[in-house]
């Protein structure tokens, strides 16, 4: 991805989320120089990765398969210091991100505005990390329903599901773009994200101008 790309998009997260008023920590809006003076007193921060992460997956067309997400707060698995983690993300209308499951982590997913958030869910062999065509029991608001594998669930503003391990998932948004958040245990995109189809987690960057912003995987260590 070009680096004029990530810095519009980014802004164009902020934009969206404004007029959604989510707010963000002061931290999401400093610049590169503005990190460069940072010292020992951000190191959670840069470790638990924290902050903006923009990505195509690896596809190279992020409109049509990518994801803008800020997290929030998020715990360590080396610190054990706190279990969970939350992110807001903007899913873009028509725009996938590809199917994929965790090992370890369990996640809330939360349609907090915007338009219809869509996917597909299929359960993930645990031996074998292929899908099965096994009917899946998942709770929408906490209320337990039963959906077939690949079928379309839909949640509209308001709804949220909740993602077990080894639950194999897609999503995207359908009539216009979603502010999603995600309520998880501790969140670790290097380790534990199993692709159906791997590419590549975090985008290879041409900078062809300067970053407006840092992603989560750049900052600068003290």
């Amino acid at each position: 991805m070009k680096r004029s790309e990530i810095n519009r998009y980014i802004r164009e997260a902020k934009e969206f989320m404004a007029v959604h008023r989510f707010l963000l920590p002061d931290w999401a809006y400093w610049t590169p120089a503005e990190w460069s003076t940072k010292g020992e007193e951000c190191d959670l921060i840069r470790e638990c990765a924290m902050g903006w992460d923009l990505t195509d997956f690896g596809w190279g067309d992020f409109e049509k398969i990518g994801l803008t997400l800020i997290t929030l707060r998020n715990g360590s698995f080396v610190r054990q210091d706190k279990p969970y983690c939350e992110k807001i993300m903007l899913v873009r209308k028509n725009q996938l991100t590809p199917t994929h499951f965790h090992w370890n982590k369990t996640e809330d997913i939360i349609n907090r505005g915007g338009g219809v958030l869509c996917m597909r869910l299929w359960k993930a062999d645990k031996v074998t990390e292929a899908k099965t065509d096994g009917q899946i029991i998942i709770f929408v608001d906490g209320v337990k329903k039963q959906v077939a594998p690949g079928e379309v669930l839909r949640l509209k503003p308001g709804q949220s599901v909740c993602y077990e391990p080894y639950l194999y998932h897609q999503f995207w948004g359908e009539d216009d773009h979603c502010l999603v958040g995600e309520v998880s245990t501790v969140n670790d995109d290097v380790k534990d994200n199993r692709f159906e189809d791997p590419k590549g987690r975090f985008p290879q960057i041409d900078e062809d101008e300067d970053p407006e912003c840092l992603l989560c995987n750049e900052y600068p260590m003290v």
